[in-house]
């Protein structure tokens, strides 16, 4: 693990829980109406009134989530409030509050767990979310993060995964694949610097994959967008596990198939080059991949010209009633099934 030098290291001892807390939360200001009371008692009060409340959790484990040897502290303090904002996202809702419970073991000192929060406050300035409280204790086996986020949306406005029907058409925000391309380049370059620790790293160029990994940013521009265009979407979700599995989870919910078509599938040119390098298929990168946290959609056919009008959302498939199954029409004109090969913590 690298931890940038610090001129001085304060021992998480040598303030104890409460004084961290206090360390950790003493600038904090609450921005949004809705969040009464933040930190300082025994629980955050929030008032909702008028809409409904969304409510989700991520954890990420040191190990099996993240690797220090590469992520930088306050990127990771980021990407933990990114990810979350994102699941509020995929509800078509906004989110307003997080609650962050963090443990650390004594190798990390008081300073690189303020690089962790200064990294959350930076993405709750970015998407005008209040940090309102939370949980700090000490791990005997690394570090753990994990971010609980309250969101609300009007009832009518809600999109769930179940809302797709036959005929609609399966649309996706921005590019895929990237951010698994980051991952590939950065565990390359650690397993080099193993094997020579003089080497430097080779990463020139490939800026933009890398940033999808290591700092993803949640697709809350499109909810927006979609609103302001007059279209809800008949389901959503977010793209963290890989495009084959997040369309069958749609599948599953709303009791359909759905067919897709690798030449409409879209791309970045970094993600591209990348692939290349790697000799890898980008179809196969963006489909088992994971971790874009772009938006997985389905409209109503009605909808096609206004979303056609939109910028950055790529039409690439539609459902079908072959209920449960996924397939993808591929360049070549063949066709095979889909299955969910991406992402998954409790699986080797």
């Amino acid at each position: 693990m690298h931890i940038a030098p610090q001129e001085t290291r304060t021992e998480i001892s040598a303030l104890g829980e409460f004084g961290l807390i206090d360390l950790l939360t003493k600038n904090i200001e609450l921005k949004n109406p809705s969040s009464l009371k933040g930190v300082g008692d025994d629980a955050a009060v929030l008032d909702h009134a008028g809409y409904q409340t969304l409510v989700s959790v991520d954890l990420l484990v040191e190990g099996v989530h993240f690797d220090l040897t590469y992520t930088p502290l306050k990127h990771l303090g980021y990407k933990a409030v990114a990810v979350n904002v994102s699941d509020i996202a995929a509800m078509n809702g906004e989110a307003h509050q997080i609650v962050v419970g963090l443990a650390a073991s004594n190798r990390f000192p008081v300073e690189a767990i303020e690089e962790i929060y200064e990294g959350m406050r930076q993405a709750c300035k970015k998407y005008n979310v209040d940090l309102v409280g939370g949980d700090t204790t000490s791990s005997t086996s690394g570090l753990f993060i994990s971010v609980t986020v309250i969101g609300r949306a009007k009832p009518d406005e809600i999109v769930y995964r179940s809302g797709a029907s036959v005929g609609d058409l399966l649309c996706v925000s921005g590019d895929l694949g990237s951010a698994y391309m980051g991952l590939l380049l950065l565990e390359r370059e650690k397993a080099a610097f193993k094997a020579n620790p003089n080497m430097q790293p080779d990463l020139e160029g490939y800026d933009y994959v890398l940033e999808r990994q290591l700092k993803p940013e949640p697709r809350t521009d499109i909810v927006k967008i979609l609103r302001d265009a007059g279209i809800k979407p008949t389901s959503m979700i977010d793209i963290s596990d890989g495009l084959a599995s997040e369309i069958l989870h749609l599948c599953k919910a709303s009791a359909t198939g759905c067919r897709i078509y690798e030449d409409k599938l879209p791309f970045d040119p970094v993600m591209l080059n990348t692939a290349d390098a790697f000799n890898m298929v980008p179809a196969v990168a963006a489909l088992n991949g994971g971790e874009d946290y772009e938006l997985l959609f389905t409209i109503k056919q009605t909808d096609f010209e206004k979303v056609r009008a939109i910028r950055g959302i790529s039409i690439i498939g539609h459902i079908t009633e072959n209920i449960g199954h996924a397939d993808m029409v591929t360049s070549d004109n063949q066709v095979i099934e889909l299955t969910a090969q991406g992402w998954d913590a409790l699986k080797g």
